[in-house]
């Protein structure tokens, strides 16, 4: 059995890691924070920098928030690119730049080691309940080798493509969501400015065409205003810019990820960047002028 190395153990990180070990796996562990009880209490060896969990461990798992923050995880003065050998692989799950991802993979694989992208989706609840998504960039036979770790933290694994395609498939899903939540966000603002209660307004949709994973989670955080992350409009922010950027550069006009970004950073300008991704709903609200479920003649 493969020794397992872990860094970034912060909302998504932990229940990750836990779950790795509940299914019987020895890990290493970094993370820039304070190592978390549960995952100390699980048994986790903690290492001081990447370095040493690269030394330590066969295959090295980073999650970690940004473009720039996986760069100084491989590749900064004690990171992980200075443990490696020979035949290890590093596997980022992280959400980040596709082009910068080709690029980190090609300076790991000149250290004559395996390189996947493999970003998920699904939260913290998703993390904690092994129910990712998981999008994966990398060739089969690594794909293959790793797929049996993804299997322990998620229930959709898909093998998109080569090196960086998962990580273009993590943003198309998160066009998708900020898209999806600025329509629940504002048909539950239009019904319960219309009188109705918003609340079983999204009862009576659940049963319809509309049905959706955001429609259920966030439309009750909407609902019952309850915007403490889960996954942070800062993050989200970070996603759509990557679409908007890889758009400009393939001549694509992106108009509704352009919209939803606007109102991220409306929620932004008002202190909302730690606010749940539901929290967009804010932003509407402003412009409205009215907040969902406040008493109201129709």
């Amino acid at each position: 059995m493969s020794k397992l190395g872990f860094i970034g153990l912060g909302i998504m990180g932990t229940p990750m890691a836990g779950r790795l070990m509940a299914a019987g796996h020895s890990l290493v562990v970094n993370t820039k924070g304070g190592i978390p009880e549960e995952i100390v209490r699980a048994g986790a060896t903690v290492c001081e920098t990447g370095r040493e969990v690269a030394e330590e461990a066969d295959i090295i798992f980073v999650i970690v928030p940004d473009t720039p923050d996986v760069a100084a995880v491989l590749f900064s003065e004690g990171g992980v690119a200075e443990g490696l050998s020979a035949g290890k692989t590093v596997v980022d799950m992280s959400s980040i730049s596709p082009v910068e991802t080709k690029d980190y993979a090609a300076r790991i694989e000149a250290l004559e080691c395996d390189y996947v992208d493999a970003p998920v989706s699904g939260g913290e609840v998703g993390a904690k309940q092994g129910s990712l998504s998981i999008m994966v960039g990398a060739k089969d036979e690594v794909f293959q080798r790793v797929k049996p770790y993804f299997d322990v933290m998620g229930k959709n694994i898909t093998l998109v493509g080569g090196i960086g395609a998962g990580q273009t498939a993590k943003v198309a899903n998160q066009m998708i969501v900020a898209m999806n939540i600025e329509a629940v966000g504002e048909a539950l603002l239009f019904a319960s400015r219309a009188g109705a209660d918003p609340a079983r307004v999204r009862e009576a949709l659940m049963g319809g065409f509309a049905s959706s994973r955001i429609l259920e989670l966030h439309g009750e955080r909407m609902v019952k205003r309850t915007f403490d992350p889960g996954f942070r409009i800062a993050l989200h922010q970070k996603d759509l810019n990557l679409a908007l950027s890889a758009g400009r550069q393939m001549g694509l006009s992106l108009p509704n990820t352009a919209t939803c970004q606007e109102l991220f950073n409306a929620c932004a300008a008002h202190d909302g960047s730690g606010w749940d991704h539901s929290g967009m709903v804010k932003a509407l609200e402003l412009l409205a002028g009215y907040e969902i479920g406040e008493a109201e003649d129709a």
